[in-house]
């Protein structure tokens, strides 16, 4: 079985002042608040059982919205990330709920335009311990984004984070399939100078056991983390809303 949690924590500074009284992933994109997004991208892929983690402050928020997710058809479960402490910390959040199951980790701003259901099944039947989701995007983005160096053979060398230099325009989006192996390594890590463990440390520890494999996104990822990213998301939904892999799924909600 294959387990689904969601990261909708931190603060949201960078959308603020709209997110001064409520969490980021309940903002508008299109006809679904954002976390609806990442949610689906787990509907889609067949898994049932999610996690949403996320602040005190702001969980009961994301649970008044949700529910049990019995409207979704899935089990929802909540957790509170206490400090935040980076995406390696947030994930070790989840130790108990995933037990001993394989599962996927996806970030609360992302919208997923693609269905992940073909890499899911390769990472279920596959013996690497994680696979990465990247999408190739400009050489502007990939300056403010961690990207993959591959070697001459097309092979993953290692991980760049924020370079001006970037070595490839293959950017790792903030969605992981993991196994439960990922609870031990994090407790190795040691917080970075920004005082967070970093997600280029995950990366790169799966990189040096050799368990890491990676797949590409065909149509793409769109991280609305911005004013720019909110008002650019928010436009291509509204066109390509309806051709999408969410719209199936729309018409029920519409109902109120």
């Amino acid at each position: 079985m294959m387990k689904g949690i969601i990261l909708a924590g931190g603060q949201g500074t960078r959308l603020r002042p709209l997110t001064k009284v409520t969490n980021k992933h309940l903002l508008p994109i299109y006809k679904w608040p954002m976390i609806y997004y990442p949610l689906h991208t787990l509907i889609d892929a067949g898994i049932k059982e999610i996690l949403i983690i996320s602040g005190q402050d702001t969980l009961p928020e994301l649970i008044d919205l949700l529910g049990d997710g019995n409207d979704f058809g899935v089990d929802l479960t909540y957790r509170v990330q206490m400090v935040p402490g980076g995406i390696p910390h947030a994930i070790a959040v989840a130790e108990k709920f995933v037990g001993t199951d394989k599962f996927l980790s996806i970030h609360g701003d992302n919208i997923i335009l693609d269905s992940v259901q073909s890499h899911v099944e390769l990472f279920k039947k596959g013996k690497e311990e994680c696979r990465l989701v990247l999408v190739e995007t400009t050489p502007e983005a990939a300056q403010k984004s961690g990207v993959v160096e591959f070697d001459a053979k097309g092979n993953v060398k290692g991980f760049v984070e924020k370079s001006p230099n970037p070595p490839s325009q293959w950017v790792v989006t903030g969605l992981y399939m993991l196994t439960p192996a990922v609870f031990d390594l994090i407790r190795t890590f040691k917080p970075s100078g920004r005082g967070e463990i970093e997600s280029t440390d995950l990366y790169n520890a799966f990189l040096q056991r050799k368990t890491l494999a990676v797949s590409k996104l065909k149509d793409g990822w769109i991280d609305a983390g911005t004013f720019d990213d909110l008002v650019t998301t928010n436009r291509y939904m509204q066109e390509h809303f309806e051709k999408s892999v969410f719209a199936p799924y729309a018409a029920k909600y519409s109902k109120g």
